[in-house]
């Protein structure tokens, strides 16, 4: 019911803000925007699925805004260091945050933040959505998600699962099987999921689950192995893998996806700007034929859409971690 509050004010305050936009001062907004280079911070370590997205649209948006569209990754906190970073800029438009589900969703609900995600952040647009795969080591000996049950419920070892930090959609999965399962499962935390890939394909973690993009090279070179889905269908671009939900464990089913945001008190005329802009670079060929290439699904849409999805989510979430006593930790 709150989170249907919120959305029914936010939406409200955006038809009023604008209105309020009319005329003149609207078109002087957009026709000035934007006054130089963007920063584009994003919240992950390169190599991973959100610097990935990152940089494609960076490189879109440059050619599209005849502008430079600079990347300044911020790790840490699980995208907490990077969301202090946005909220911390001018709200003019110059600086936009990839934001994860996790940093709009699921973090806020686990522990305390420097910021207030309802007013410090300004939703944009959604962009991405991933596959959630469950991969493990070429000489892990895990061979399917029943077997890494098993492996975890024998207490004469510690099986580990490598995450990206408090709050990300790589804890929740990790959590969520565990208290599905009842296996009990060590978390390793990393700054990124490339980092991560490195030990798990050396032997030193036992299992992720993570973004498929990031995952997709070492797969095709032997360095990882895929176990299973987390999502709620199969990949196109592997069909013959098992969906955990479809597979005897049915409710784990882990949506990832990632939004543009700005600073909290944009302009609407800004936000309706940058909204334009984004949609416009998703329907381009280029970005289009890369997202296919590195399995990723391409969303957009207007910024009350992904108001909506945020809302949604939040309340799944909030369910999921009420109920198993999820904590940060």
């Amino acid at each position: 019911m709150t989170e249907r509050l919120n959305l029914g004010r936010r939406l409200a305050g955006l038809a009023l803000a604008a209105g309020l936009a009319l005329g003149a001062g609207t078109a002087a907004a957009q026709d000035a925007f934007p006054r130089g280079p963007v920063r584009f911070i994003g919240a992950f370590a390169a190599g991973g699925t959100s610097d990935l997205i990152t940089r494609i649209l960076a490189e879109q948006l440059s050619t599209q805004l005849n502008e430079r569209v600079v990347v300044d990754v911020r790790t840490g906190g699980g995208g907490v260091i990077a969301t202090q970073e946005l909220v911390r800029a001018a709200p003019d438009g110059q600086t936009i945050l990839l934001a994860s589900m996790g940093i709009l969703t699921i973090t806020p609900q686990m522990q305390q933040v420097p910021y207030n995600v309802e007013t410090d952040i300004t939703p944009v647009a959604a962009v991405a959505s991933v596959y959630n795969l469950l991969v493990t080591g070429p000489r892990s000996g895990i061979n399917s998600w029943r077997d890494l049950v098993e492996r975890a419920k024998d207490r004469s070892r510690t099986t580990t699962c490598a995450t990206v930090g408090a709050g990300s959609s790589q804890q929740l999965s990790c959590i969520l099987f565990g208290a599905l399962t009842g296996a009990p499962i060590t978390q390793v935390p990393y700054r990124g999921g490339a980092p991560a890939i490195v030990d798990i394909a050396a032997g030193r973690v036992d299992v992720m689950f993570g973004n498929m993009p990031e995952f997709l090279g070492q797969i095709r070179d032997g360095g990882l192995r895929p176990l299973a889905y987390g999502a709620s269908a199969a990949s196109p671009l592997m069909p013959e893998l098992p969906v955990i939900s479809q597979d005897g464990l049915q409710g784990f089913t882990i949506p990832s996806w990632f939004g543009v945001v700005l600073p909290g008190r944009t302009p609407q005329p800004i936000v309706a700007r940058w909204n334009e802009e984004l949609n416009k670079a998703l329907a381009s060929p280029e970005v289009q034929r890369r997202f296919a290439e590195n399995g990723l699904q391409r969303m957009g849409g207007s910024q009350e859409d992904f108001l909506r999805q945020i809302a949604t989510d939040r309340q799944r979430w909030g369910g999921i971690i009420r109920e198993h006593n999820i904590r940060a930790d």
